[in-house]
C-alpha cells in the first residue's frame, strides 16, 4: 500500500480546504509526489465528502476518528496527519488519544487545529481553550519528541462572526424590517478575523513541506489580513441595505445559551462548563487579537488574503 496523509475532519470548517489543497502541492514536492491522501469522514454520502471524493488525488473513507487504533494508521501507512477536533469537553481524552496512536505508529508529523492564541493559556476561563493548552503540552513532553507537529492558533472565524449580518441583511431585502443586530465583537477593539478556508491551506501548505523540522514545536498565530470591529461590521450592513442599523448588542454571547439547551443539557453536561465559554471573546474585546499577532511564518508561508467584506460579500451569495 503506498504511504498517506490523513485529514481528520475533512468535511469541517478548516479540512476541506486541505483536502482541496494539499493535492496540488503534493505535485510539486522531491519527496511525496504521488502519495495518497485520505479524507476522514463520519458519511461519505454528505454532500461535502461527495465534493472532495471528485477531487484528484483524494480518496475519501468513512470512519469515525476518535476509534482509529495505532494498528489502523499502521495498516494506512499514515506517515502524516491533519487533525481539526471538536471543541466538546472530551476533546482532551479524544484527541491525545488520536496523538498517542499516531506516536506509536510511526506517524512522522501532525498539524492540528488550536484556538485564539491569546486564550492558550492553562487561566483561560474558556475550558476548550485549556484543552488545547493541554494538547500542546502533551505534544511538547520529551514522551513525543519523535512526533514532529505544528499547532495552528487561527483567531474567531469570520462567518461565525459575520452570520448576523448576513442574516439581518437578508432579512431586510425580504421584508424590510430587521432583528436586534447580536455581535460577538465589541464595538471598537480590533480583532483580526479569519477565513476558516485559508486556515486549510496553510496547513497544506505545512503538510506538503518536503523537510518539516524547521516547523517542529511551532505554535503559529493566525489572523485575516485585516481587523474588523463591531462597528465596522455595522457600517458594511448599512452599505448593502442603504439604511441605519436600529439596534445594535455588541459583546454578545446569548448564542451559548441556545448551544447548552439545545446540544448539551440533555447529555447532563456541566453547564458551569459550557457557559465558560461566554469569557471566550474577552481577550478579543480587550484587543488581544489584532492582525498584527499573526506570525511572520505565516505570512511567508501562506499570508490569509480574504477580508471581512470578502467573506460577508461570499456568505451573501451562498
Amino acid at each position: 500500500m503506498t504511504p498517506s496523509i490523513l485529514i481528520v475532519g475533512a468535511t469541517g470548517n478548516t479540512g476541506r480546504a486541505v483536502a482541496r489543497t494539499l493535492p496540488k502541492l503534493l505535485q510539486s514536492s522531491s519527496n511525496l509526489s504521488g502519495i495518497r491522501i485520505i479524507a476522514l469522514t463520519r458519511s461519505s454520502s454528505s454532500p461535502v465528502a461527495r465534493e472532495l471524493a471528485k477531487v484528484p488525488g483524494v480518496e475519501v473513507i468513512e470512519q469515525n476518528w476518535v476509534e482509529i487504533s495505532a494498528e489502523w494508521l499502521r495498516e494506512q501507512q499514515v506517515i502524516r496527519a491533519f487533525i481539526a477536533s471538536h471543541n466538546e469537553p472530551d476533546q482532551f481524552p479524544h484527541e491525545s488519544t488520536f496523538l498517542l496512536n499516531a506516536l506509536n505508529a510511526g506517524i512522522k508529523y501532525v498539524v492540528r487545529i488550536s484556538t485564539t492564541a491569546a486564550n492558550v493559556r492553562p487561566d483561560c476561563p474558556a475550558y476548550y481553550a485549556r484543552q488545547h493548552w493541554a494538547i500542546e503540552a502533551l505534544l511538547g513532553s520529551p514522551e513525543f519528541n519523535h512526533l514532529h507537529w505544528t499547532s495552528l492558533q487561527p483567531n474567531i472565524f469570520s462567518p461565525l462572526i459575520l452570520s448576523p449580518a448576513v442574516e439581518l441583511i437578508k432579512k431586510y431585502r425580504k421584508t424590510g424590517e430587521q432583528d436586534p443586530l447580536r455581535l460577538i465583537l465589541s464595538e471598537d477593539a480590533p480583532v483580526g478575523i479569519i477565513d476558516p478556508d485559508e486556515v486549510g491551506v496553510i496547513a497544506a501548505h505545512l503538510l506538503s513541506q518536503d523537510d518539516t523540522s524547521v516547523h517542529h514545536k511551532a505554535k503559529y498565530i493566525l489572523n485575516g489580513p485585516e481587523d474588523t470591529t463591531g462597528k465596522q461590521i455595522v457600517q458594511m450592513i448599512q452599505q448593502y441595505i442603504d439604511a441605519p442599523v436600529k439596534d445594535v448588542i455588541y459583546k454578545d454571547v446569548s448564542f451559548i445559551d441556545m448551544i447548552y439547551e439545545h446540544q448539551f443539557a440533555a447529555t447532563k453536561q456541566s453547564k458551569q462548563v459550557i457557559y465558560s465559554v461566554k469569557r471566550a471573546p474577552e481577550t478579543a474585546w480587550e484587543g488581544k487579537c489584532s492582525a498584527s499577532t499573526t506570525s511572520k511564518e505565516i505570512l511567508e508561508l501562506a499570508a490569509p488574503k480574504r477580508t471581512p467584506a470578502d467573506v460577508l460579500k461570499t456568505l451573501l451569495e451562498g
